[in-house]
């Protein structure tokens, strides 16, 4: 399970919108960075807005996939703050780009792999162009990968 830091730091760098907007990756989004919804259905730009109370409630809704994949493809062994950043990462990149990143092979075979930060760092682009709230959020995932 995601801890309290783990949502801190998602929210934060997500962002919170009451209304459908397009990512930079120009997908419908809404809440703290949710692009469908609990049943399923993807966000629509024509989507009404939801409350706070939604957004939180959402969040917390669609989160558990996220944490059930990483434990599922992550060693054991993994402290709190390295599963937080992973799941933080999944939640960003999409389940399936983490499980088959190199980032996550350098964790299996050794978490404490200084060079691990380096492949957080790598996922700081879309569409090709480096955007700087990534950079930013990555380096946020590693700082808390590795305190």
């Amino acid at each position: 399970k995601l801890s309290l830091k783990g949502f801190e730091l998602i929210k934060r760098f997500e962002g919170l919108s009451l209304k459908p907007y397009k990512c930079p990756a120009g997908i419908p989004t809404i809440g703290y960075g949710n692009t469908y919804y609990p049943n399923g259905k993807k966000v629509q730009m024509t989507d009404p807005g939801i409350s706070q109370a939604m957004a939180d409630k959402l969040f917390e809704s669609l989160l558990p996939p996220y944490e059930k994949s990483v434990d599922s493809f992550c060693r054991d062994d993994i402290n709190q703050n390295q599963f937080d950043a992973l799941v933080s990462l999944a939640y960003n990149i999409g389940v399936s780009n983490l499980q088959k990143s190199t980032l996550i092979k350098k964790v299996n075979l050794n978490p404490n792999d200084p060079t691990i930060k380096a492949e957080f760092l790598r996922w700081n682009k879309s569409d090709g162009k480096v955007l700087p709230g990534l950079t930013k959020r990555r380096q946020a995932e590693a700082d808390l990968y590795f305190s």
